[in-house]
């Protein structure tokens, strides 16, 4: 387990991180030999913020990580800005022989993993 950035070797709670992150972030079809990998957040994320859309996102959150990283689970996905008007999904997961829950972060925006 490295990360991909630095090349250390990452602890399992990090790496899966880092995997969520690569996941949400990641359009998809834009993987040549995996097609199916990614989300559709990159999709969602530019259109109007609508209860409807939000849910879209939140959904697309859930279904890429159950689909993709079956280390873990998630428990909790919102939407929020940061002070610049980012967009943020903010998760909540218990990892597989992980006792307490993890909380995460990622910064998804238009263009990001393209």
């Amino acid at each position: 387990m490295m990360n991909v950035k630095t090349g250390r070797r990452l602890d399992y709670s990090a790496h899966i991180s880092q995997s969520i992150t690569d996941i949400l972030t990641t359009p998809i079809g834009s993987r040549l030999m995996r097609r199916g990998y990614g989300s559709f957040i990159p999709q969602l994320i530019d259109q109007p913020m609508t209860d409807a859309n939000i849910l879209r996102l939140q959904a697309a959150t859930a279904q890429a990580i159950m689909k993709h990283e079956p280390r873990t689970r998630l428990t909790r996905a919102a939407l929020a800005f940061d002070a610049s008007g980012r967009a943020v999904m903010q998760i909540e997961r218990k990892d597989r022989g992980q006792a307490s829950t993890r909380r995460q972060s990622i910064s998804i925006q238009p263009g990001v993993g393209t």
